[in-house]
């Protein structure tokens, strides 16, 4: 449990306060609105839903996906060792060995190359959930200690619709969503950053010759 899940249930029910306020409208003009316009949605079912990221499946995913890459290490070991036969097809199958030893694992377009990225990616992915969170609960602590929640509490307490208590549930939602949006902005980063290293790889070389079928070939 980090400091978000511990903030979670009074968080929560602050947001929903703001919501209920929120859901007249919020005052006109204010900050809060291009950021409504963008996320399409409200501080408190915005943050329910990041509640459910959690960084430690990402980082699991990302140990997975480099366990993998031990069978490739085998099989490329075994199409490293050296061969006791001679003659056009014994060259024919070396042509396809040194592809395929290519294709498994030589460079970030090798299968290899694209599982580490794989691999890369959901550890950074990780690392984006875990700051995201610690960044979204700092947030929700500072609100929940804020006059702005006061008067939330008292307008929805009382049943009132005033404007001092749609002002102060602007703010708040102004302040969460302001972090969701540098979040969901880290997110869209890394994907660009990353996308070039998760392309599918493609077979990037062919034997360059065929040898007839009743090829001379020497073994020892």
């Amino acid at each position: 449990m980090d400091a978000l899940d511990r903030l979670a249930e009074p968080g929560l029910d602050l947001l929903a306060r703001v919501d209920t306020l929120l859901a007249a409208g919020a005052p006109e003009g204010h900050r809060l609105w291009p950021l409504l316009r963008r996320m399409q949605v409200l501080p408190g079912a915005a943050v329910r839903e990041f509640l459910d990221l959690h960084p430690a499946p990402l980082a699991d995913a990302g140990h997975a996906v480099r366990r993998l890459t031990r069978g490739y290490d085998d099989a490329c070991t075994l199409l490293a060792d050296p061969v006791a036969w001679s003659g056009p097809a014994a060259s024919a199958y070396d042509e396809a060995r040194t592809t395929l030893l290519r294709h498994l694992d030589e460079g970030p377009e090798s299968l290899v190359g694209r599982l580490e990225s794989t691999a890369g990616y959901a550890d950074a992915l990780a690392d984006w959930v875990e700051g995201s969170r610690l960044a979204l609960a700092r947030a929700l602590a500072d609100v929940l200690r804020s006059a702005e929640a006061v008067t939330v509490c008292a307008a929805t307490a009382a049943g009132r619709d005033d404007r001092a208590g749609a002002l102060a549930a602007a703010e708040i939602a102004t302040r969460v969503l302001a972090v969701l949006g540098v979040a969901y902005d880290g997110a869209e980063t890394l994907l660009r950053q990353w996308a070039p290293s998760l392309a599918e790889t493609t077979w990037r070389d062919r034997p360059a010759g065929v040898r007839a079928a009743n090829s001379t070939m020497r073994i020892g």
